[in-house]
C-alpha cells in the first residue's frame, strides 16, 4: 500500500521531458512508481487536470535566522519552494562567540534589512558551532534547508574589531580554515562570501570578508575540496566585474574543485552590464573551472516608503489623520498647491515618481495603467488613491537592460538571458530585506507571467531551470526530479490560474515588526518527504522538511579542469 497517490496529473517531472499524464506513488517519503499506478494508498490527491513537478529548490536565501522561529520559512513553501539555501553572501549566524552576537546580530541587522529589534526579540543566539545551530533546526522545519558557512562571521569570529579593516595574517587565515572545516564537518554545505561594495556592518564599514586578500579566499575555497557535497557562492561586485575579480572566481572555483555561483546578474546595475558579467563564467570555463551566474526572474520591485513626503508640500498633507486628509484633497487650493510641489520636484530632476510604467500600486497596477482605466492624470492617481489612503508605492527596477524599461523588448532580452546556460535562476533575498522587497514569489511569477502570459519559457523548461538545475549545481542527492528513487518533494498547480499576489505588509515577525509578504494563487498542493506541508494556500502545520547536511544529503560536484588532472 502506498502513503500517497497524486493520481491523474499532467506530469513535468524536472528533466525537460514532455509534459505527460502519470501518476505518482509515495511511500516512505520516497517516489517509488511513475505512470499507470494501480494500488492503493492511504492518501490520495486527485490532480486531473492540474500540473505536477518537483519542489522548487530557491538557492540564495537569507532565512538562517526567520527559520528559529518560523519553521515553516514563509511565505516560500506557498510558492512551491521545497528546498531553500541559507547563509549566502558570507553571512551566517554560526559559527559565533557570545561577544559576537551583537555585531553579527546587527552586521544582519544592516546589511540584509532585518529588523534589529525583531532579531533581538526572537529566540537566543546562545550557540558557539555551526553543528549546535544546524542541530537546533534538526527536526524541525517544513521544508529542507540547507546553509552555508559564511566568510564575514567566522572573520569576524578569529579577528575581532580588526576584521573590518586589517590583512589576516598567516595564522588568522589558519585559523579561519580550522572554523570553516569544523563548520562543514558538522553540515554546512559549503563557503559563502562578498566583496560587494554595497556591504557594510552595523556601524557603517565595510562588512568583513570586503578587507580580505585574494589569498585568503583561495585558502578558504581550499578548505572545501576536502568535504563531499560542498559548493561555493560568492558576490564579485555590484556592477562590473573587475578582471582580478573574474580570475579570482576561477581561481577559487579551482582550489575547491566546486561550482561558484555568483550574484546577482545585472543587480541594480545603471548601464547594460550583464554581458560583460556573463564573461566572467566564459573565463572561468576555458581554465576548467565552473562559474554561474544568479538571476532574479523577475523585474526587481522595492517598496518606496518616503518618496512622496519628501515632495514639497506632501508631506504634511500625508501627516494629518484620515478625515482630515481626505477632505484637504478635496480642496482645490490644496490640490493646486500639491501640484506646484510636484512641479518643483520635477524640475529638480526627481525622477523616481514620473516614470509611472515602472511605479506600482498596492495591486500590482501600474500608476501608468490605473491613470489609463481612469482617463485621468498619473499625478491624480497619486492623490485621489495613494495620498487619500495613504498607501505604499513600488518602485520597479528594470536591472537588466534599464535603459529599454518593461517594453517588449527589454522582456525578450530578459528571456535572453534568463535562459542562458550560464545562468541559475533564483536571487530571492527571502528572509531578508523584509521591509522594502518579498521575491519569495519568483517561483509564481515565472509560472504565471512568464511561462502563461509572456511566453518567455515552456514549461517544461521553466520546471527545470526551477528544480532540476539548481538541485545539479548543488549536488542535491534525488531531488529536482521526479523518478521512483527520488525523494517524494511535490507541487501540484493549476497551470491556467498560478500566478503571484502583491506584497502586503504585515506584523508577525518577533516583537511584531513589519515584514512585506506575497500569497500565491493556483498552487493546490505542496508535498515534502511525501507529507503535505499546503494544502490549497494554507499550511498544514506539519513539519517534514531535512536539514541538508553536506555529504549525507549532498553528492560531490566537481569542476573540468580538476577532473581532466585525475
Amino acid at each position: 500500500m502506498l502513503d500517497l497517490l497524486v493520481r491523474g496529473g499532467r506530469l513535468v517531472d524536472g528533466t525537460g521531458a514532455p509534459a505527460r499524464r502519470a501518476d505518482v506513488g509515495v511511500r516512505a517519503g520516497r517516489v517509488v512508481a511513475v505512470g499507470t499506478v494501480e494500488d492503493t494508498a492511504a492518501r490520495t490527491i486527485e490532480a486531473d487536470g492540474l500540473v505536477v513537478t518537483p519542489g522548487f529548490v530557491d538557492v540564495h536565501t537569507h532565512y538562517d535566522v526567520q527559520a528559529l522561529w518560523d519553521p515553516a520559512v514563509t511565505p516560500s513553501p506557498l510558492h512551491g519552494v521545497t528546498t531553500v539555501i541559507g547563509g549566502n553572501c558570507g553571512f551566517s549566524i554560526a559559527p559565533l562567540g557570545p561577544e559576537h552576537v551583537d555585531y553579527v546580530m546587527r552586521m544582519m541587522a544592516r546589511v540584509e534589512g532585518m529588523a534589529l529589534d525583531a532579531l533581538e526579540a526572537g529566540p537566543a543566539w546562545d550557540w558557539r558551532t555551526f553543528g549546535e545551530w544546524l542541530d537546533r533546526l534538526d527536526g524541525r522545519l517544513a521544508v529542507n534547508a540547507g546553509f552555508l558557512a559564511g566568510h564575514s562571521t567566522m572573520r569576524r569570529v578569529v579577528m575581532g574589531d580588526d576584521a573590518t579593516t586589517a590583512t589576516a595574517t598567516p595564522d588568522q587565515i589558519a585559523e579561519m580554515v580550522r572554523l570553516l572545516h569544523e563548520s562543514l564537518d558538522a553540515g554546512a554545505l559549503g563557503f559563502s562570501s562578498s566583496l560587494g561594495e554595497a556591504h557594510t556592518d552595523g556601524d557603517g564599514r565595510p562588512v568583513p570578508s570586503r578587507a580580505a586578500g585574494f589569498e585568503e579566499f583561495l585558502a578558504l575555497a581550499g578548505a572545501v575540496r576536502d568535504h563531499a557535497g560542498t559548493t561555493l557562492e560568492f558576490i564579485a561586485a555590484m556592477g562590473e566585474i573587475p578582471a582580478d575579480r573574474a580570475e579570482l572566481m576561477a581561481e577559487m572555483s579551482l582550489a575547491a574543485d566546486r561550482p561558484l555561483n555568483w550574484n546577482l546578474l545585472g543587480s541594480l546595475s545603471p548601464t547594460e552590464v550583464y554581458e560583460q558579467q556573463l564573461t566572467s563564467c566564459d573565463l572561468a570555463a576555458t581554465r576548467g573551472a565552473t562559474v554561474v551566474a544568479l538571476a532574479l526572474p523577475d523585474l526587481l520591485r522595492m517598496r518606496s516608503g518616503g518618496i512622496l513626503r519628501a515632495l514639497p508640500g506632501w508631506g504634511e498633507v500625508l501627516a494629518l489623520p484620515d478625515g482630515e486628509r481626505r477632505r484637504a484633497l478635496r480642496d482645490p487650493s490644496v490640490r493646486e498647491r500639491l501640484r506646484a510641489g510636484f512641479d518643483t520636484a520635477r524640475e529638480r530632476g526627481l525622477s523616481a515618481v514620473m516614470q509611472w510604467e515602472l511605479v506600482e500600486l498596492p495591486d500590482g497596477r501600474s500608476v501608468a495603467d490605473a491613470a489609463a482605466e481612469r482617463g485621468a492624470d498619473p499625478v491624480d492617481v497619486l492623490l485621489d488613491v495613494v495620498v487619500a489612503e495613504d498607501l505604499p508605492l513600488t518602485t520597479v527596477f528594470p536591472s537588466l537592460v534599464p535603459s529599454l524599461g518593461v517594453s517588449d523588448e527589454s522582456w525578450r532580452v530578459r528571456g535572453e538571458v534568463w535562459r542562458d546556460d550560464r545562468v541559475v535562476l533564483g536571487g530571492s533575498d527571502a528572509g531578508a530585506h523584509l521591509d522594502v522587497m518579498c521575491h519569495a514569489n519568483y517561483t509564481t511569477v515565472v509560472l504565471g507571467d512568464l511561462v502563461r502570459g509572456r511566453r518567455l519559457f515552456t514549461l517544461e523548461d521553466a520546471v527545470r531551470r526551477l528544480t532540476d538545475v539548481p538541485a545539479r549545481l548543488l549536488g542535491l542527492r534525488d531531488r529536482g526530479r521526479v523518478v521512483e528513487g527520488a525523494h517524494a518533494d511535490l507541487v501540484v498547480f493549476d497551470a491556467d490560474r498560478v500566478g503571484s499576489r502583491p506584497a502586503e505588509e504585515r506584523h508577525d515577525l518577533p516583537g511584531g515588526a513589519a515584514r512585506l509578504y506575497a500569497e500565491a494563487v493556483g498552487i493546490e498542493h505542496v508535498v515534502v518527504g511525501g507529507e503535505t506541508i499546503v494544502e490549497r494556500g494554507v499550511l498544514t502545520g506539519s513539519l517534514p522538511g531535512t536539514l541538508l547536511r553536506s555529504g549525507v544529503d549532498t553528492d560531490t560536484v566537481t569542476v573540468p579542469g580538476n577532473r581532466s588532472r585525475n
